[in-house]
């Protein structure tokens, strides 16, 4: 982002007067007699005048004549960019995107703020880069009466590229040409909805295995959604994809406007952790709250069950849970007592059989599992701190050492509200916090002692770690962030004043 004043103004060249141009013919004199005329006069009888003579002719004429410009190999200055921690906006001053170092991006504006988002897998194939692009999302509301929220399904669609690349042999759209026609237009916003009672905390989409299909109408997407009232609804929100591809697509209200399941095990606390997992033809969902405890309900042909027994070793609010991405009888859980558990849903007990006791100096917010590296686990904290894990030192119970993280970054000033592993590269991932940035890492870049110089360099260093590849900023208040599963690179973010769509350069 690039920062400038509010109330700059751009100034004409030469007070709005054209640059004078030097004739290359001259003026005639006047009066020549013919005794003058010699070897410097042709056959046309026209006079032909050195430079000095024109510019001295021009100059009698006009005395603010400018000198010509001469052509530089200088490059224009950098634009001023803004990076939170060293710079401060002044009271006159705003963030303004530099398109330039991005493939795609949107905003989108919605009636009521979204806590909590989820990417809806769809039927347009995996690894696309075509322009433009669509993207179906399912978000729930945080209205201010608790009988107007919403369980929201988006489609948009339109989602076109902010710039060209030009004759770039290694771009990796091959069919821009298609898109440079439309690159005015706006993007496509179309939604369903179905009624809620009390706000969103959290929403959650059933996983969908990489490369299948979309399920036909006929069978059950689901949706589940972490309500304030302290109840977890589970919908079916596959007719509504439907309404939004087929038009005249008329939805049976009995299916959706009802839930499929709904979780009354945590009474009256409500939660915002909770995560899917599918074994074979069943679903696995976890739920924790903000009384430390955790409830599994899992799915059979009959429907969907809770167990009676919760989780337990927490001493305080669960705020985030992750199945392993390989063993599904396996998830791992953070706390508001700084902890990170391993749990085993088939332990006797239901205590957890692994733990960081001190993952943080503070609250832990979030989690994530990797998909690419299956035991690496990233966690952030309320301090603003990241911290990545490695879970096959992570102690056992019965042990007193407590593992160290193998990297750890304090960069964002305020407290992580998101962070996820990219889904295929196992040192890329992305975080947002609630100083108003979202960041994308790259855990395999590392300082060159060879480019680091002076204190200058090592005071740049600090404040920019050489991980980050990317900031992104201009949204308030960012609750929440994915990786968009089929469309590589692409980040999809939620904040109190709206939705981001986004894919950069450097991914």
């Amino acid at each position: 982002m690039s920062k400038r004043s509010a109330t700059e103004l751009l100034t004409p060249a030469s007070n709005g007067q054209p640059f004078t141009k030097a004739s290359g013919s001259g003026s005639k004199r006047d009066n020549v007699a013919p005794d003058d005329m010699g070897e410097f006069e042709d056959a046309w009888e026209d006079e032909i005048e050195s430079d000095e003579d024109v510019v001295d002719a021009e100059a009698g004429q006009d005395e603010d004549v400018l000198p010509a410009i001469e052509e530089s190999d200088e490059q224009p200055a950098a634009r001023d960019v803004f990076i939170p921690g060293r710079h401060t906006l002044g009271p006159d001053e705003i963030l303004e995107a530099d398109d330039a170092v991005y493939i795609m991006r949107h905003s989108m504006k919605v009636t009521w703020p979204c806590l909590s988002f989820d990417i809806l897998r769809d039927n347009l194939g995996d690894e696309r880069q075509r322009y433009p692009a669509t993207a179906y999302l399912v978000s729930g509301t945080q209205a201010d009466v608790a009988k107007d929220n919403e369980i929201v399904v988006y489609k948009l669609s339109s989602l076109h590229r902010t710039q060209k690349d030009g004759d770039d042999s290694d771009s990796e759209d091959e069919n821009e040409d298609d898109d440079e026609e439309n690159l005015d237009e706006d993007p496509i916003v179309e939604y369903r909805s179905i009624p809620h009672v009390g706000g969103v905390n959290r929403v959650r989409a059933q996983p969908l295995p990489p490369s299948s299909q979309l399920p036909p109408v006929s069978q059950p997407y689901h949706v589940a959604s972490w309500a304030e009232t302290g109840k977890v609804h589970i919908w079916d929100v596959r007719p509504l994809i439907e309404a939004l591809d087929v038009p005249g697509y008329s939805v049976d209200r009995r299916r959706t406007h009802t839930p499929v399941y709904t979780v009354n095990s945590h009474g009256r606390a409500e939660g915002f952790a909770m995560d899917w997992a599918v074994t074979g033809s069943s679903l696995r969902l976890l739920t924790g709250d903000i009384h430390s405890k955790i409830y599994l309900t899992s799915s059979s042909p009959s429907g969907f069950n809770t167990a009676a027994q919760p989780f337990t070793s927490h001493t305080s609010s669960v705020e985030d849970l992750q199945w392993s991405p390989t063993d599904l009888t396996v998830f791992a859980s953070c706390s508001a007592d700084k902890s990170v558990l391993i749990w085993d849903i088939r332990s006797k007990g239901r205590q957890s059989v692994g733990s960081i006791d001190s993952a943080h100096d503070s609250d832990v917010n979030v989690i994530s599992w990797s998909r690419a590296a299956a035991y690496l686990l990233l966690s952030g904290g309320d301090e603003g701190g990241i911290k990545v894990w490695d879970l096959r030192n992570v102690k056992k119970r019965a042990q007193d050492t407590n593992p160290s993280s193998v990297a750890s970054f304090a960069w964002h000033k305020a407290p992580i509200t998101s962070i996820e592993w990219h889904p295929t590269d196992d040192t890329v991932f992305a975080a947002s916090g609630a100083d108003d940035v979202v960041s994308m890492w790259d855990l395999g870049v590392e300082p060159d002692d060879d480019e680091m110089g002076g204190a200058d360099e090592e005071d740049s260093q600090k404040d920019m770690p050489p991980q980050i590849l990317f900031l992104h900023q201009g949204q308030t208040d960012v609750k929440e962030l994915h990786w968009h599963p089929q469309i590589p690179g692409a980040i999809i973010s939620t904040a109190s004043d709206g939705f981001n769509i986004f894919k950069t350069i450097s991914m």
